[in-house]
């Protein structure tokens, strides 16, 4: 099967001409494939960070920053990513995102001190920042409208595989090799993606107008402030003079960016984006969802190796069962039921699913607990994510003009980004707050009741995703980019 491809000069993202093709599955590849770097490298040293502390003797301060460090660039400059791609070619950025964060995957492999590695960490982030809003509004300007749901699809399950594969492949990669060759399998990757991304994605444009610098650095510079709160707060103590500093101050950023959206002549991020219901509604459940889900994984996967003494290898094989299934189901949902339920039902479905699978783990968590109790919650969970991660990303662009697509994915991006953050914050500091402790005896009571607050912020995404578009609006509407 083989789907149209822009040509260079295309300006609005609209339905590329006739006169080239490229097979399907090499631009859903094309578009893939960077990004799958960037979500699988934001939990990847994860289970690296023991080896990595002795052989760079660093503490655990600075282990922290090694990846905080890169979730902070992340999230800071995704909006300003989407920004320059709708000014100077999102094929452009994208390219040069790819090229930056290979270079900056094999610094971080040559790394000899900690702060090399956190600087490093911190490029990386940049870099990806240009990937995931980026990589989803090409593909939606490259296939069909016929094709689009089915290349979303596979495109979330890309994703959410990254994301659920991190540590695993981090544990495997440092057992097997060194922590070294985590960041130095990007780089052939990298070599790969850029001539890929040339040939099969086409340069398309958002609205060509004059740069919104003073939007860039309140964004940016507000998400930094409350990112960097999250991270801390649970170290630094939540009313620490630091912390607040963070939050307040990234707060009042924000604000500041809001304010000035409404003002500016060519805002980076345009605030008549959220008067479209499916992008609002969108947005909140993404951030809601990465706080349940995310915050309870992290929890979960220390029960692996606290409680039960597995090693990180081990841990990751076992939830495999979960991580894997999102990679079947994601795409068979958004070829067979967008198009036919529209967003709503397998979004609301999928939540409700995940919440169910989430508490079932939490209540049968206990030092002895064996695998094959384990299996069918796994499995409920990531049948839960596969029904969320195509039709979510749908909603997101559903109804949205062709040149905002950029923008409004850059938005979701970083919403989900923050709400991971949060949850693992949160949830951490139930757990703490309930007495738990990083020991085979006082982990579990508390780990149960953190991980039934990540259950029951899913049961609430689940109700907020009600108010998604039903099938009624499917046929009525398309996600062409001629809308």
């Amino acid at each position: 099967m083989t789907v149209p491809v822009a040509t260079e000069a295309a300006q609005t993202g609209g339905v590329p001409p006739l006169a080239r093709r490229r097979p399907l599955w090499l631009v859903i590849a094309a578009a893939s494939l960077p990004m799958f770097m960037g979500t699988l490298d934001n939990l990847v040293v994860t289970n690296a960070l023991p080896v990595i502390g002795r052989d760079l003797s660093a503490g655990i301060d600075e282990l922290e920053w090694v990846i905080n460090a890169y979730a902070l660039a992340f999230a800071s400059f995704i909006l300003t990513a989407a920004a320059l791609g709708d000014r100077l070619g999102r094929r452009s950025v994208f390219v040069v995102g790819i090229g930056l964060f290979t270079v900056a995957s094999a610094l971080s492999a040559l790394s000899t001190e900690p702060w090399q590695l956190i600087a490093a960490r911190a490029l990386q982030g940049v870099g990806a920042a240009a990937l995931m809003p980026l990589s989803l509004t090409m593909l939606a300007g490259s296939v069909s409208e016929k094709a689009r749901p089915a290349a979303i699809g596979v495109w979330g399950g890309v994703a959410g595989l990254g994301v659920a594969l991190g540590p695993l492949i981090g544990g495997a990669v440092t057992q097997g090799w060194a922590w070294q060759g985590i960041f130095w399998v990007n780089v052939p990757v990298g070599i790969v993606a850029v001539p890929l991304v040339l040939w099969a994605l086409p340069n398309s444009f958002g609205a060509r107008l004059r740069s919104d610098l003073i939007g860039l650095v309140l964004a940016g510079s507000g998400v930094f402030g409350i990112v960097y709160g999250i991270v801390r707060g649970n170290d630094a103590g939540w009313g620490s003079g630091e912390v607040l500093t963070a939050l307040i101050g990234g707060g009042a950023l924000i604000a500041a960016f809001i304010w000035w959206e409404t003002r500016a002549a060519a805002p980076m991020l345009p605030l008549r984006l959220f008067r479209f219901p499916s992008f609002t509604i969108a947005n909140a459940v993404g951030l809601i969802f990465s706080f349940g889900i995310f915050g309870s994984i992290f929890i979960l996967i220390q029960f692996l190796q606290v409680v039960q003494g597995k090693n990180p290898l081990e841990a990751g094989d076992m939830t495999m069962p979960w991580t894997l299934l999102p990679l079947v189901i994601s795409p068979l949902t958004g070829f067979l039921l967008v198009p036919r339920f529209g967003p709503r039902l397998p979004v609301a479905a999928g939540l409700a699913i995940s919440a169910a699978a989430i508490a079932w783990i939490a209540l049968i968590m206990a030092p002895d607990l064996t695998f094959a109790h384990m299996v069918p919650p796994f499995l409920l969970a990531g049948l839960g994510m596969g029904l969320i991660f195509a039709p979510s990303s749908t909603a997101v662009l559903m109804d949205m003009p062709a040149p905002d697509h950029a923008k409004a994915s850059g938005a979701n991006s970083t919403l989900r980004e923050i709400g991971t953050a949060l949850g693992i914050a949160v949830l951490t500091a139930v757990f703490t707050g309930a007495g738990g402790q990083l020991t085979p005896t006082g982990y579990v009571d508390a780990a149960q009741k953190a991980v039934l607050v990540g259950a029951a912020v899913l049961a609430l995404a689940a109700l907020v995703s009600l108010g998604l578009p039903g099938r009624r609006a499917v046929a009525a509407t398309s996600l062409s980019p001629e809308v």
